[in-house]
């Protein structure tokens, strides 16, 4: 029995079946139509039937063995131990056996961490695109969140020392952060938060002295994941620096030195977190640690700001990740429950909140694989020239994506788990695990709050890419002729009205407090474009127009008002649920008379 059939069957009566099944035994991949599709748009053809095998067998994985492991590491977070069985002061970090399987199928079976860095990796001779990377990590973190930051800052570490690093500091550390033999492999670290200054970068104390070839490091980190990772990129301002993020240099600090021994800082505390329990997070001391130099000293900030722009688009494609899994298991759920003599899928009201779970998940998949891919253009990937266009995109839709795919996520997980009802809320089961780590997504990189004025203030005031952003969608349109003429206008329409909207709230000092909203604004019009387009695309390639339905949905229900004591046009969105939970494909004539209004 297929996948896909395995889906559809109607449950046995009593014993588990009686409660609804879960996902054990799904292919992720195979089960998500629309991550296939979009990988095909965004992919050269070569590409995607090179690394299609390879997604089919992670997606196997993670809905299985991966997920095994990755609900024993959160259950058996790692442990901190300040002294060997000598006596000896020699810290180290205890892991859970089933923590170190994940580790070896992201970093050795795939690869993930290296994709961006060499040719190689899983038989492909060059570095990947952004979009192939990021597929393997969507489909990764729906089995493991916590591990994201660690392949992550792997990731972003390297391309730092990539872009900044001299040849003495990349000779030492990148060939080692990127290589795909486990046993070779040093992991990244990024240790940014002090607790004079969170968000308030320029706020940070720790100090770095000159002695002979590198710097010495005092102070103390509040927040460092991937704790006892062997190479760690860190802010710290040069004694006798100004004040503020002008300050701040960037170091490269390695755990052990060249004789082995380990560096001079220490952990404090493994912090008690809510979610991605499975992952070491600390607070350190360091006391002279040894570091060295990466890049300008006078630019630290803004050399580091490039990594986190790396982590803010990956914790966008995980936050997309736990949306995904939470709605593999509320529809194994609603297809395999029946209650009253009757399948939930016949039931008007959980159809209804099938697509509240849905939609914000169909929209961060279409905004991360929209950001990703110009990541591509702005680098000059897939042999065309850079794009600075593509660049100034890229600077607003990165912080978009973040701010609110990371909020959904909190939404969605949520909402999964009422789908499942009580078994839901038990920790033998996926959800509660999912609505742990997507709380993360929101304060990782940025609260919700600084990310929105970074898009608005920054990006939009300062450098006004809402005109580059709005020129990229308003291209989409271009190619989605196919779609019914009068909607590709009212989408034209609200992209005018969203970067209108953006422009005069990065104008006006006194209306910081609409950052919020004017973000949201422009996700949401960006995601309701992208998935039109993507409809006429993929209704050309195999004749399903549906996407356009989630596109008018987000227009329904993210860029309308509504009458809150009117129930709306009922009958119409029950139409538009059958289609869109039914497996059949959807011709473009019968799609597009429920595009008008």
């Amino acid at each position: 029995m297929s996948v896909a059939d395995d889906r559809t069957a109607p449950p046995e009566t009593g014993g588990s079946s009686a409660i609804a099944p879960d996902t054990r035994g799904w292919n992720f991949y195979q089960a998500d139509p629309a991550l296939q599709d979009l990988l095909h748009l965004y992919l050269p053809a070569e590409l995607m039937a090179h690394v299609e095998p390879h997604l089919e067998r992670l997606g196997h994985m993670v809905a299985n063995e991966l997920d095994e492991a990755a609900m024993l590491a959160d259950r058996h977070p790692p442990e901190l131990h300040n002294r060997d069985r000598f006596g000896r002061d020699l810290q180290s970090i205890e892991y859970h056996p089933a923590y170190r399987e994940l580790e070896r199928a992201a970093y050795g079976t795939f690869g993930i961490h290296a994709m961006s860095h060499r040719g190689g990796v899983l038989g492909w001779p060059e570095p990947y695109p952004a979009t192939a990377k990021h597929a393997f990590t969507f489909l990764f973190n729906q089995a493991e969140f916590g591990l994201g930051c660690p392949i992550n800052v792997t990731d972003s570490g390297a391309h730092i020392l990539r872009l900044f690093g001299n040849d003495d500091v990349n000779d030492r550390f990148f060939d080692r952060m990127t290589t795909t033999d486990f046993d070779r492999l040093w992991q990244g670290g990024q240790y940014m938060t002090e607790k004079e200054g969170g968000s308030d970068v320029g706020s940070l104390a720790s100090i770095a002295r000159p002695e002979g070839d590198h710097w010495r490091i005092w102070g103390e980190k509040w927040f460092c994941s991937n704790a006892d990772a062997e190479v760690v990129m860190l802010l710290a301002r040069p004694e006798g620096a100004g004040p503020g993020t002008r300050g701040l240099g960037l170091f490269v600090m390695p755990r052990h030195l060249e004789d082995g021994t380990p560096n001079h800082y220490r952990f404090m505390r493994l912090k008690d977190k809510l979610g991605t329990r499975s992952m070491a997070s600390a607070e350190v001391k360091m006391e002279g640690a040894i570091a060295y130099q990466v890049g300008d000293l006078d630019r630290g900030f803004v050399q580091m700001a490039e990594m986190v722009n790396w982590s803010r688009l990956s914790n966008g494609v995980k936050s997309a990740a736990l949306m995904r899994r939470a709605a593999h298991d509320a529809t194994a759920v609603m297809r395999g429950r029946v209650v009253f003599g009757v399948s939930l899928l016949e039931k008007p009201l959980a159809r209804r909140q099938m697509l509240k779970i849905l939609l914000p998940t169909e929209q961060a998949l279409s905004m991360w694989m929209f950001t990703a891919d110009q990541i591509d253009r702005a680098e000059g990937g897939q042999g065309r020239p850079p794009s600075q266009e593509a660049t100034a995109v890229l600077r607003l839709a990165t912080p978009v994506l973040k701010f609110r795919a990371t909020r959904d996520g909190r939404r969605v997980t949520g909402d999964a788990l009422d789908m499942r009802g009580g078994c839901g809320y038990i920790e033998e089961w996926t959800v509660p695990r999912l609505l742990r780590d997507a709380h993360l997504g929101s304060v990782w990189e940025g609260t919700g709050n600084i990310v929105a004025l970074d898009a608005l203030t920054r990006a939009v005031g300062r450098h006004r890419c809402h005109e580059a952003f709005a020129a990229a969608l308003h291209g989409k349109l271009d190619e989605a002729s196919a779609a019914p003429a009068d909607y590709v206008e009212q989408l034209r329409g609200y992209i005018g009205r969203a970067s209108e909207f953006a422009a005069g709230v990065a104008a006006r000092a006194e209306d910081e407090a609409a950052a919020r909203q004017a973000t949201s604004m422009l996700y949401h019009t960006a995601t309701a474009v992208l998935m039109a387009w993507e409809g006429t695309q993929i209704a050309a390639r195999r004749s399903d127009a549906r996407r356009l339905l989630w596109s008018r949905l987000a227009v329904e229900h993210r860029l309308r008002s509504h009458d809150p004591f009117t129930p709306g046009d009922t009958a119409w969105e029950d139409r538009v649920s059958r289609l869109l939970l039914d497996d059949a494909a959807v011709p473009m004539a019968e799609v597009a008379p429920l595009l008008s209004d």
